[in-house]
């Protein structure tokens, strides 16, 4: 998934999605907590991976991604292409009204638009683009 769009979190909690990520992320897909302060939105297929990988896991390390599971949202899109995040996931990402989308392969993520600004300014430096090139060795 790629991309980044911007959009108004209304009064309701509700997002609209554009129809490219519509179609990647499916109709029924999960939201839940990032790594950094922003929600990721998995579709089905990939939260089945997601879920494998973790069954893999021994006991006690798949007991560390407890959080990832207890605050994951099944969501819906309703019929006119928008999903209701729940409170307590915008609440603990600050998600109140201007909301950026960013596709990010797998998954999108779901940013306050002041602190995505934060983190696009500093991962679109050309040493940081350049430094991500070698890592892949591109």
């Amino acid at each position: 998934m790629t991309g980044e769009y911007q959009h108004t979190l209304d009064s309701k909690g509700r997002i609209f999605l554009p129809a490219r990520l519509r179609e990647e992320l499916g109709s029924t897909f999960y939201v839940t907590l990032s790594p950094e302060k922003c929600l990721s939105a998995y579709s089905s297929e990939s939260w089945q991976e997601l879920t494998k990988k973790v069954n893999a896991l021994p006991f006690i390390r798949q007991r560390r991604m407890r959080p990832i599971f207890a605050n994951a949202a099944k969501c819906e899109l309703d019929s006119q292409g928008r999903v209701l995040i729940p409170q307590n996931l915008r609440n603990s990402v600050g998600l109140a009204k201007d909301i950026i989308i960013v596709g990010c392969n797998n998954h999108v993520e779901f940013w306050d638009s002041e602190n995505w600004r934060v983190v696009y300014d500093a991962e679109t430096t050309p040493e940081n683009i350049a430094a991500v090139m070698e890592e892949l060795e591109f």
